[in-house]
C-alpha cells in the first residue's frame, strides 16, 4: 500500500503515477474520500464512547430517583455506540479496499507507457554470428539435457525433465548464484512454496495477475511464482533490527505459474513453462537505502550474466509494465540467437515501502520509533538461463561450450551430442 502521508500531502504525484501506469487516477480521489470518511467515522465513534464512559460514571453517582432515566439514556447511547462502531468498521473496510486498489507510486525517471516503452540503459557484448543456429530445445534434446515429450506425458504441456548434464548445468548455475549471494552478505534460504492468502496478497500478487497463480482451494494455499513471496512474508508483523544495514536473503525454490492468457506464446522449449527453479534475492532496508540497494542488486545480476558469457542489455521498464508493487524495475535481457532478439533473464524491483506496509514489516529509527521498511527483489538465476547458455555457446558440430565459471560444477567444458 502507498504511504497515506504521500496521499494527503501530494495527491498529484499519486495521480501522475497512476496515469503513467495507464491506471485510473480517479482511484486517488476515491481513496482520499474513503480516508476522510474513515477518519470521520473514527472520530464519531470515539466521541460516543467517551460520552458512554461519562454516562456510566454519572449512573454510579446518581440518586435512586435519577438512576432510571440515566439507565434508559445509557441504553439508547449504547445502541448509538454499536451503530457507530459498525459504521467505523465499514469505513475501515472501504478505506482498505480503496488503498489496496492503488499501485505503488513510481520513482521519478521511470519511463511512462507500456510493454514496448522501456529505455535501454546499457548493452553488453556483441552477439556472434552463428550460421544455421539451432534453438535451445533442439540442442537440449540432441545433448540429452531436456525431455519435453516425457514431461508432457507425465504432467501435460509446458512441463519437462532436465536430464543428465541438463540437471547438472542448472545445479551448477544455481551454485554459482548462491556463492555470489552468500559472498555478498545474503543468507541462503530454502522457503516453503505454498503460502497463505494474506502473504500472497501482501506482496501484491493477487491483483491484476491473480489468474497466473495456482490456488489449492481445499487448503486455501497458493503455490508461489517466485520465492519473493515467502521471503516477503518471513518478517511479516515484525520489527527488524536494521542498525547494521540491510537484511539480504537468497531463496532457492521451485516456482509455479499458470501462464494464463499466454497460449501460443513461447510454447516450444523451456522459455515459458508452468514450473521452473529460481534463486531470488530479497532485501529489507531503510527507505532511504532502497535506491542504492537496487543498484547493488542490478550489479550482482550483471556479475552473474558476465560469468555465463552471454550478450545482454539492461532496460528500465516502463510504468505500465510494472507490477503493482514495484516503484521501479530493471530487466537484464540476454541475446537469443534463433529468435534474433533479447529475452528477459533477470528482473530487479524496488518496491519501496509498498509490500512492507501491507505485511506490517517495520524497523526502529534512530529515535526508537517504528517505521515501515522498504523491500526489494531480484533474480539471481533461473531455469530460463539455460536457453541463453545453450544457444549462445553452441558450436558448428552441435556441441555446446560450458562457460568457464560453470565447468567445476558441471564436470566438463563441452557438452557433445549423444551418439
Amino acid at each position: 500500500m502507498i504511504d497515506p502521508k504521500v496521499l494527503r500531502e501530494n495527491p498529484d504525484a499519486v495521480r501522475a503515477s497512476q496515469q503513467a501506469r495507464g491506471e485510473d487516477p480517479g482511484l486517488v480521489d476515491a481513496l482520499a474520500e474513503a480516508d476522510s470518511a474513515r477518519r470521520a467515522a473514527i472520530s464519531a465513534a470515539d466521541n460516543l464512547r467517551a460520552e458512554q464512559k461519562s454516562a456510566s460514571k454519572a449512573i454510579g453517582k446518581a440518586s435512586p430517583d435519577e438512576r432510571p432515566a440515566l439507565l434508559a439514556a445509557a441504553k439508547e447511547l449504547s445502541e448509538k455506540v454499536k451503530a457507530a462502531e459498525a459504521d467505523q468498521a465499514a469505513a475501515e473496510a472501504a478505506y482498505t479496499a480503496a488503498h489496496m486498489a492503488i499501485s505503488n507510486v513510481i520513482i521519478d525517471g521511470v519511463p511512462a507507457g507500456g510493454e514496448d516503452d522501456f529505455v535501454v540503459l546499457d548493452t553488453v557484448g556483441e552477439p556472434r554470428v552463428i550460421p544455421d543456429a539451432k534453438d535451445h530445445l533442439e540442442l537440449g534434446e540432441a545433448l540429452g539435457l531436456i525431455d519435453m515429450e516425457r514431461g508432457a506425458k507425465v504432467s501435460g504441456s509446458r512441463f519437462y525433465f532436465l536430464t543428465g548434464f541438463g540437471a547438472l548445468l542448472q545445479l551448477g548455475l544455481f551454485q554459482l548464484a548462491v556463492r555470489t549471494a552468500t559472498e555478498n552478505g545474503f543468507t541462503l534460504m530454502i522457503p516453503p512454496v505454498l503460502v497463505r492468502p494474506e502473504i500472497m496478497r501482501g506482496t501484491g500478487f493477487l491483483g491484476a495477475h491473480a489468474d497466473e497463480i495456482y490456488h489449492l482451494a481445499e487448503d486455501d494455499l497458493y503455490l508461489v511464482g517466485t520465492s519473493e513471496v515467502p521471503l516477503a512474508g518471513y518478517h511479516s508483523d515484525e520489527i527488524l533490527d536494521l542498525s547494521g544495514g540491510p537484511l539480504r536473503y537468497a531463496g532457492w525454490s521451485s516456482c509455479f505459474r499458470r501462464e494464463a492468457g499466454s497460449y501460443g506464446k513461447d510454447t516450444r522449449g523451456i522459455i515459458r513453462v508452468h514450473q521452473f527453479d529460481k534463486v531470488e534475492g530479497f532485501v529489507y532496508c531503510r527507505p532511504e537505502e532502497a535506491e542504492a540497494e537496487h543498484d547493488r542488486l542490478l550489479g550482482w545480476q550483471r556479475q552473474l550474466l558476465a560469468a555465463i558469457e552471454v550478450p545482454y542489455r539492461v532496460i528500465d521498464i516502463a510504468a505500465g509494465d510494472l507490477g503493482s508493487s514495484a516503484a521501479r524495475k530493471y530487466d537484464c535481457e540476454a541475446w537469443v540467437p534463433t529468435q534474433q532478439t533479447y529475452r528477459e533473464l533477470t528482473s530487479t524491483s524496488n518496491c519501496t515501502t509498498f509490500q512492507a506496509r501491507r505485511l506490517a514489516v517495520r524497523y526502529r529509527d534512530e529515535n526508537g520509533r517504528p517505521q515501515t521498511a522498504a523491500t526489494l527483489n531480484g533474480t539471481l538465476a533461473t531455469t530460463r538461463w539455460l536457453v541463453a547458455i545453450l544457444e549462445n555457446h553452441q558450436q558448428p558440430d552441435g556441441s555446446v561450450r560450458i562457460p568457464e565459471a560453470l565447468v567445476p560444477h558441471v564436470g566438463t567444458d563441452v557438452l557433445r551430442p549423444k551418439k
